[in-house]
């Protein structure tokens, strides 16, 4: 059998434990506190990140795996024994991490080598590697894998409201004035993912409307399509992505489980602490 090796990033927000499940290759995305760098998901997660930046009062920068990272994981990938390598990296529009694999495949010219851009973010990402990586472990063609990845990634559904838009204007993603207005008006933002960007979708004046909006798109959605995955996503609130699980489970059907799913730092350190999500995938009607 021609063996298919996925590989993502860590902006995918998928833990180790599927990761290691489906042996899922991952590139890690680096957290740059001055000269300092860490690593998201091996040396740092949400938690010490703003642990971090509560003391130094300082927020940190991301970095995208560079072309070597790539080159390293497809070495590794082959020296498993791999024939063909799927690899699928947070959306290019928010991201270098798309070129960085794209420029690391050059150095394998006879390779099969595939490198796709998800044009999603966080368990959207996510949600695309496992259906890959559930494809190639059926012993899937390598076009139907990427036939799989894309009608998942047609068919995703991301939200998440958020308490403040400090964090994504100090990250260059939406303006001063977007930020100060809703800080001013006390407004939390819901947002989706259009277009590989993150985008507001609407404002709110309260966090508790903006996760009943949420629920109320989710189940919009899933009264036209079913649901095939769910997964709640968090910023350091465990308890609230618990809160908002229940509320789910009571309004709407469900796949088997319901997920909750940390966002990692290098999407994290972006949209800030208290950020509370849903992702959802459908299927055919």
């Amino acid at each position: 059998m021609n063996k298919t090796v996925i590989i993502t990033d860590s902006d995918s927000s998928l833990p180790d434990s599927i990761l290691e499940k489906y042996g899922i290759l991952c590139a890690p995305i680096g957290i740059n506190f001055g000269h300092e760098t860490y690593i998201s998901g091996k040396t740092i997660d949400d938690a010490g990140v703003f642990r971090i930046i509560d003391e130094k009062q300082q927020l940190p920068t991301t970095s995208a795996p560079n072309p070597q990272a790539y080159v390293d994981l497809y070495k590794e990938a082959f020296q498993q024994g791999a024939k063909t390598i799927i690899c699928i990296t947070v959306s290019s529009q928010v991201s270098s991490t798309f070129e960085s694999a794209e420029k690391a495949r050059e150095s394998f010219p006879e390779s099969d080598i595939h490198v796709i851009d998800s044009l999603n973010l966080s368990v959207g990402q996510g949600f695309m590697v496992l259906a890959a990586a559930e494809a190639a472990t059926r012993g899937a063609s390598v076009d139907e894998i990427k036939l799989a990845i894309k009608k998942t990634g047609e068919n995703i559904h991301t939200f998440a409201t958020l308490p403040t838009l400090k964090y994504l204007y100090l990250g260059g993603r939406v303006s001063r004035l977007q930020a100060s207005l809703a800080d001013t008006f006390e407004i939390r933002p819901t947002l989706t993912v259009k277009d590989g960007k993150l985008v507001i979708l609407e404002k709110n004046r309260t966090m508790k409307r903006g996760l009943n909006q949420m629920i109320n798109h989710v189940l919009k959605i899933a009264h036209n399509k079913p649901v095939v995955r769910m997964a709640v996503l968090h910023v350091n609130d465990p308890a609230g992505a618990e809160k908002l699980k229940q509320d789910l489970m009571e309004k709407i059907k469900y796949p088997d489980t319901i997920d909750i799913m940390g966002l990692t730092p290098g999407l994290s350190v972006h949209t800030g602490a208290g950020l509370l999500g849903i992702v959802v995938q459908t299927g055919e009607k």
